[in-house]
């Protein structure tokens, strides 16, 4: 073994952990895994089946009224695990006698940390492509001299979920860096008890406010075409979207062409959205200046 000590199935799974430490949208609490199971190989995929509810009709007791029975349509959708990244460094004979122990570890949480921004990137464009036009918010402009605008852009998401039947516990919301920035200044944001914490509990969260879990992310939808940039902020619950990964190989060789050893990695996963209405969203700019 070229590398002393290296156990591709440990290795594995702290890149994985590691990963998972560095997700906001592909996080418990903004999706789910319920069918996550084993992935082998990309191009594997989850049929999930589900079923129109049985209408709600009124009875009358005289007899010989009769029962309508309904007879259930099923709907399937698939979960398809087809995105692949993969990272791949090499370490010299040299080097890896010259650096200091833990050097090969650290590069691999900087990769994991670099698949962690695809894999988010990827989750935030699906989520919010799968918006239904009535949740939408559209042009919402706020200034950080009104902090208050950006409060009440929350509440109206949260109407938007009320609306949809999404249940009030465990909704969340993804925010760039400049609204966060904004909402700060939001005495009924920074109060605890107001906010209802104190401090972040999960990877990204930064408090709560109108009844959401709110997190920061630099992989907010960004578009940067104008003069300046639309945010689309995405509200909703886990139910939404679910997500499947898994890091299917991580391995050790020795390269043909150096005197150096090669470490690669390859992720899998993939994310599909079954239930649109558990989402909202806003298209934001933000007005740093105050003006």
């Amino acid at each position: 073994m070229a590398i002393a000590n290296f156990v591709p199935e440990i290795w594995s799974a702290a890149l994985l952990e590691a990963l998972r430490s560095q997700l906001v949208y592909a996080q418990g609490g903004v999706i789910n895994r319920d069918y996550e199971g084993e992935i082998a190989r990309a191009g594997d995929t989850v049929h999930i089946v589900n079923f129109d509810d049985p209408a709600v009709r009124t009875y009358t007791k005289n007899p010989g009224s009769g029962i309508t029975w309904d007879v259930l349509t099923d709907h399937d959708q698939t979960l398809v695990v087809n995105q692949s990244d993969y990272f791949a460094f090499s370490v010299d004979d040299i080097d890896r006698r010259q650096a200091l122990s833990g050097f090969v570890e650290s590069a691999t949480r900087g990769a994991a940390y670099g698949l962690a921004s695809k894999t988010d990137t990827y989750l935030s464009g699906l989520m919010a492509s799968a918006v239904p036009a009535g949740n939408q918010l559209g042009a919402t402009p706020i200034v950080s001299t009104a902090p208050e605008k950006a409060y009440d852009m929350l509440v109206n998401l949260r109407t938007k979920l009320t609306r949809s039947n999404v249940p009030e516990s465990g909704r969340f919301v993804v925010v760039p860096p400049e609204l966060y920035a904004v909402l700060l200044h939001d005495d009924r944001f920074i109060r605890a008890d107001a906010s209802g914490t104190t401090a972040g509990l999960r990877n990204g969260q930064v408090g709560r406010a109108a009844g959401f879990d709110v997190f920061e992310s630099n992989t907010v939808p960004e578009d940067t075409s104008g003069a300046d940039p639309v945010y689309t902020v995405l509200a909703g619950h886990a139910m939404a979207t679910t997500f499947a990964e898994q890091i299917t190989s991580t391995e050790a060789i020795r390269l043909q062409t150096s005197f150096a050893d090669g470490v690669r990695g390859l992720h899998l996963y993939g994310g599909k959205v079954i239930r649109p209405t558990a989402l909202a969203s806003a298209a934001v700019t933000v007005d740093a200046s105050g003006a």
